[in-house]
């Protein structure tokens, strides 16, 4: 038996040789690929302690090679202060998906933090303003500088403002940032002060609160709410995220006959423009009874473009 050797990569091996660059590259092409129905849909499991949590991520992708990666991580936000550790440590796996065996074993820190900016950066390129010029940062630790060059590499920034509820941490990441991009960068000591002055706002916090409101932001913002990344964690105030200017509802029917089950969803359009959307379908049922090999579904939609004209698009997903 032939088995190819592991290779072992260290957090020093992997900021010697993932950019930021690549990242976007990667993940807007996983996103594309996961739009067109290539890419399966990633598993995720949480477990949530006192001071963090752990998180385990893991996907399939086919990109000429068919692979598979797990991700296990703890996030836990006080561990610079208490322990002079990062707040994110972890590691990634990476496998042959068509034989099993285990390629790589590597850090996840900076594969996590250019991941997270990378998505911020492919959604800025596709849902911005082409014309998006300012930025604020609120948030400014490791990740609120990963983000602010992500999105500088997909628009053309000449104005970053920074906010932190340290202002000592807004200060010095305004520093590093007009050094790193050479473009004026201010620290705010109010929130609101910034982001009405900008195109995209990025909030990369560990808030229980809301802390962006509605009339903190301008018309037109492109606002990224990274650090809500679970139910107890809350970024966004409720005003802003029900001021989506369209009018909209939204059915879905599941039947079940003969084996199969059918889910389909009805948009209906209540507005006089035509509305943006995405739709997607996670529905989870445990069959113990049935072998995978027998699992079967299927996907088809009546419309296959991303703006809903004033009526009712329907789509819908049939299982076995």
């Amino acid at each position: 038996m032939n088995a190819e050797e592991v290779l072992l990569l260290t957090p020093r091996d992997v900021a010697g040789l993932l950019t930021i660059d690549d990242c976007i590259g990667a993940v807007e092409q996983a996103f594309r690929l996961y739009g067109e129905g290539k890419a399966i849909p990633p598993g995720v499991l949480s477990m949530h302690m006192g001071d963090g949590g752990f998180h385990v991520k893991a996907g399939v992708l086919d990109v000429g090679r068919h692979y598979f990666a797990a991700k296990v991580n703890g996030n836990f936000p006080e561990n610079p202060a208490r322990f002079g550790l990062p707040t994110i440590q972890g590691v990634i796996v990476l496998c042959d998906a068509r034989k099993g065996n285990p390629l790589a074993v590597m850090d996840s820190r900076d594969v996590t933090s250019l991941r997270t900016a990378a998505a911020t950066a492919v959604a800025a390129k596709h849902l911005a303003r082409s014309d998006s010029r300012i930025l604020t940062i609120c948030g400014c630790g490791n990740q609120g500088r990963v983000q602010a060059v992500a999105i500088s590499r997909v628009c053309r920034l000449q104005r970053v403002f920074t906010y932190d509820t340290s202002a000592e941490q807004a200060e010095r990441l305004a520093q590093e940032l007009a050094a790193e991009l050479r473009i004026p960068v201010t620290a705010v000591s109010d929130l609101a002060t910034g982001v009405q002055q900008s195109d995209i706002c990025v909030t990369c916090t560990t808030s229980r609160q809301p802390i962006l409101a509605l009339g903190d932001v301008s018309p037109g913002t492109f606002i990224a709410a990274v650090g809500a990344d679970n139910p107890e964690k809350q970024e966004i105030h409720p005003d802003l995220m029900a001021n989506w200017p369209f009018a909209q509802e939204y059915e879905m029917t599941y039947t079940l006959a003969n084996g199969v089950l059918e889910v389909t969803t009805a948009v209906i359009n209540l507005s006089a423009q035509a509305m943006p959307v995405v739709l997607g379908f996670h529905p989870y049922f445990r069959l113990p009874d049935v072998p995978r090999s027998e699992a079967a579904a299927g996907w088809g939609s009546s419309q296959a473009h991303l703006l809903v004209p004033t009526c009712r698009e329907h789509s819908g997903m049939r299982g076995r």
